[in-house]
Formats: structure tokens, sequence, C-alpha cells
């Protein structure tokens, strides 16, 4: 059985394009939940946002997102994006503040 962990961990593999800092990082997941469906099989679902709402990148951080969790075995994978509430750069880690120096 997979855990969120594991997911999570997958997740720090994804960087963003634009910022080469990865998605966790950066604060764009807010939660990852594992699932039975009715056909027995696990399903992964990620909750996100992204700095911006016209993010270019939109459709290709939802490829490497997918291509991140994949190596974890045959899930159905959802992802939910959301813009409520709003990224900030508050939502990032420490090490990310500091790679692109913020203070």
């Amino acid at each position: 059985m997979i855990t969120s962990a594991e997911v999570y961990d997958r997740l720090k593999t994804v960087m963003d394009p634009e910022l080469h800092i990865d998605i966790v990082g950066l604060g764009l997941i807010y939660g990852v939940g594992i699932q039975h469906t009715a056909n027995g099989k696990q399903q992964i679902k990620v909750t996100m946002t992204l700095t911006t709402p016209g993010c270019p990148l939109a459709s290709e951080i939802d490829r490497l997102v997918r291509q991140a969790i994949k190596p974890l075995g045959k899930f159905e994978i959802e992802l939910e994006l959301v813009w409520e509430p709003a990224w900030t750069k508050d939502k990032m880690s420490e090490e990310a503040k500091l790679v692109l120096g913020i203070f």
C-alpha cells in the first residue's frame, strides 16, 4: 500500500520549470490523499495550486507531477488545481526562500 509520504517524496523531484525549485518547497502542494475506488484500485489525489492563475506552464507541471508519481505503481491519479487559499511566498519552505533570496 502506498503512503502519502511516498507521494510527497516523489513530488519533491518535480521542479518548477521557471524557478528550478521543487513544487513541494514552493508550497504548491496543499494535500495528498490515498483512496480506494469502487473497483478496488487505489487512487492518488493531489490537491495543488500554482503561483498564478494564468501560469503558462500549468500543463507542463501537470505532466511532470503525473510522471513523478507513475513509478509508485498503477494508480488512478487525480490532480485538483485550486486557487483558494491563494498561493503566497509565505507558503514556501525556508530553503526555497533562501535559494530565491526572499527573506
